[in-house]
């Protein structure tokens, strides 16, 4: 199919961009518009163009410039960056979105758009071509480059970064400069998923030799005045921001408050804004205040037990496999939360998720059955601790209820529960029995490469596996769905039963703030909006 240039002019950026000339097979193109995740609003045109689609505001009011937004996050702690590639927590991701830009931004229903890039273009996958946008500078007054962005994606596979995003950027072949606003990457092997990829945190770019992260000097919306780790984060809009119009808002003060019940209090005092990870519990108090919004989404969310496999009985599968039955996950869906959540089925794709494997028995609550198990184990009569927090969402809960049913069994767990202060440092992953908290991925193949890939830096229970490895990289170059659609089934089977990490429930996400607050839309990839809220949102007078 010959297509002839075309002129097409993208009013909501106030560019235009050139179609580009060229053959293209309609049933690949197709696969790669699927598996990219481009939907309504993100347009793959011949070539692989995927152009660019402004962040529409959700609501028809008109928005209202000025004011200062304070949000309070569950999560914060001494750890605390403004280096993107190190982010881990919620108050991090935001940060990062505040300070930073991506190369790409991705709406609700998780399809990508440009962003500092103005197109990014593949034909088969592998190789792709970048195109910057002109005129974009960083908070010091320099001006965007191809090498900010070549420093800022390679700096991942260097180890002594410790980059969290490690184990994805792996997939990096070379990435080069081959022009001043222009940047071509090679993958080691395909990935149509690429320009989701770009769009998350880890991969904001920073500026060329950037060594120093004792404050932000980013392209994003804000400028940051303040920055205390495992205190508060002071951003201040940046007057100079590439994004006519944006930011409304003229400051944003960033809270950690771990205590869920003290967090609601600040919210209906009125002496915050917006707050995450409410308790279903809370719910019904918030809504019965005037000027408060609940707002729910659906996501990959989830809470894991997790059993190490590389110390004491977690090098015994039959000892997984007795706590995994003894989930009763209808009980925690109920007790722990209310109902504000969907059965997991051992692995980390949710029942949304389009690659989700229905046909994959779901494993019950089966006291005998874990009986057996622990009996194999050698573990019956003993006493095993189990380390949870609030830290971790809903943990405590789903621990106490663990604890019941391992009585039943005939096992004893002697529940340990510690502060939010520096759970994630000290205990997470390192507790030979403990609990996890992950924030939904944009693609299967991120969750299933960051945190059960064998080499992966949050491998959570340490297990190896190298079917499960091998069926990744396949997975990842599939262009065919079927065939994609049938490693994801294969690697979530593998994952259910001989993972060291037990997925009881999807947790649906709530959070709250003031209907001051407006602009604000649900969306799957967490709260904030995705923890981009900063620049989209504005204050009612």
């Amino acid at each position: 199919m010959s297509l002839s240039t075309k002129r097409i002019r993208v009013t909501d950026e106030r560019r235009d961009v050139r179609r580009p000339q060229g053959k293209w097979n309609v049933s690949r193109r197709g696969a790669l518009r699927r598996l990219a995740g481009i939907g309504a609003g993100g347009l793959l045109l011949p070539g692989g163009l995927l152009h660019a689609a402004g962040r529409g505001q959700p609501e028809a009011a008109t928005p209202r410039r000025g004011g200062s937004m304070t949000i309070a996050t569950q999560s914060s702690s001494t750890a605390d960056t403004l280096d993107p590639a190190k982010g881990a927590l919620s108050t991090d991701y935001l940060r990062t979105h505040m300070f930073y830009n991506c190369l790409t931004w991705l709406d609700p229903q998780l399809a990508p758009h440009m962003l500092l890039a103005e197109s990014v273009e593949t034909t088969d996958a592998i190789t792709w071509t970048v195109q910057l946008r002109k005129g974009v500078q960083f908070h010091d007054g320099k001006p965007l480059t191809s090498a900010d962005v070549v420093f800022a994606l390679n700096r991942h596979n260097d180890p002594a970064l410790g980059s969290k995003a490690r184990a994805v950027s792996q997939q990096f072949e070379s990435v080069r400069a081959t022009g001043p606003l222009t940047v071509e990457i090679v993958l080691k092997g395909a990935n149509a998923d690429l320009p989701v990829v770009l769009a998350t945190s880890h991969f904001a770019i920073i500026a060329d030799g950037t060594t120093s992260f004792a404050t932000a000097n980013g392209t994003g919306a804000f400028r940051c005045k303040e920055f205390t780790p495992g205190v508060r984060t002071v951003a201040q809009r940046n007057p100079n921001y590439w994004r006519p119009g944006l930011p409304y808002l003229d400051e944003v003060l960033l809270l950690g408050i771990p205590d869920e019940s003290a967090r609601i209090n600040a919210l209906l005092s009125g002496d915050v804004h917006w707050v995450n990870e409410v308790n279903p519990r809370s719910t019904k108090r918030i809504r019965g205040e005037p000027g408060f919004t609940v707002m729910e989404s659906q996501s990959g969310l989830y809470t894991d037990l997790i059993i190490r496999q590389t110390v004491g009985l977690g090098r015994n599968p039959d000892f997984t496999l007795g706590m995994k039955y003894l989930m009763d996950r209808e009980q925690m869906k109920r007790a722990a939360f209310r109902g504000y959540a969907v059965l997991g089925n051992d692995h980390p794709i949710a029942p949304s998720n389009r690659y989700y494997f229905a046909d994959l028995p779901q494993r019950p609550y089966d006291p005998d059955k874990a009986r057996f198990h622990l009996r194999r184990a050698g573990a019956l009569g003993m006493t095993v601790p189990v380390v949870a927090s609030v830290a971790a969402t809903g943990s405590v809960d789903m621990a106490m209820l663990l604890q019941q049913s391992a009585q039943k069994a005939g096992l004893n767990l002697a529940l340990k529960r510690v502060s939010a202060d520096g759970y994630w440092s000290n205990h997470w992953m390192k507790s030979p029995v403990g609990f996890g908290n992950v924030n939904a991925r944009p693609t299967a193949d991120m969750v299933f490469t960051q945190f059960f890939k064998s080499d992966a830096q949050w491998n959570e229970s340490g297990w190896k596996n190298e079917q499960f490895d091998q069926l990744l990289v396949l997975a990842r170059g599939e262009t065919d769905e079927a065939k994609r659609k049938q490693f994801y089934a294969d690697m979530q089977v593998i994952v259910h039963e001989k993972c060291g990490v037990g997925i009881p429930l999807f947790i649906t996400n709530l959070e709250a703030f003031s209907s001051r607050i407006k602009g604000a839309v649900a969306h799957p990839l967490g709260a904030f909006m995705g923890f981009t809220c900063a620049e989209q949102v504005w204050l009612e007078s």
